[in-house]
């Protein structure tokens, strides 16, 4: 890498655009569970700092994100195609699997492990973010 340029350190943020800011809490906050406070003077503006940072980062083709949750490439009609992905790394995927049917979400892939040795469960927030409920052994140091 050059030793000039931007010098990237870190991801410093990550989160949704939403167009229904009820929806959206009602997700991430209810359903998934995230400490999401609102911002002094804008009750629709939800966040949380004291979620630990991002430990991967990378472009994921669509195509394989569409094999990974339906074992094709092609992206089914039937469900929106999303435009971003995020994976929350949880204590035990089938608990919290089990625990996100009863709250009433989808699930496209439950409680599967991976030929590279993560255990996935995946689904669509209401922004169509692929969201992944996960357990990451090599994340976990």
């Amino acid at each position: 890498m050059s030793t000039q340029g931007l010098k990237v350190k870190f991801v410093a943020g990550f989160g949704p655009i939403v167009k229904n800011p009820p929806a959206s809490a009602a997700f991430y906050r209810d359903t998934i569970e995230l400490p999401l406070e609102a911002m002094q003077g804008d009750a629709n503006y939800l966040h949380g700092e004291s979620i630990d940072g991002v430990k991967h980062f990378a472009l994921w083709p669509l195509k394989e994100a569409a094999r990974s949750c339906f074992g094709n490439p092609e992206w089914p009609v039937t469900h929106p195609e999303p435009n971003a992905w995020l994976e929350f790394d949880v204590e035990d995927v089938a608990s919290a699997s089990a625990e996100l049917q009863k709250r009433g979400c989808t699930l496209l892939v439950n409680n599967r492990k991976e030929p590279w040795g993560q255990i996935v469960t995946r689904l669509l927030s209401p922004e169509n973010i692929l969201i992944g409920i996960t357990f990451t052994p090599w994340l976990r140091k």
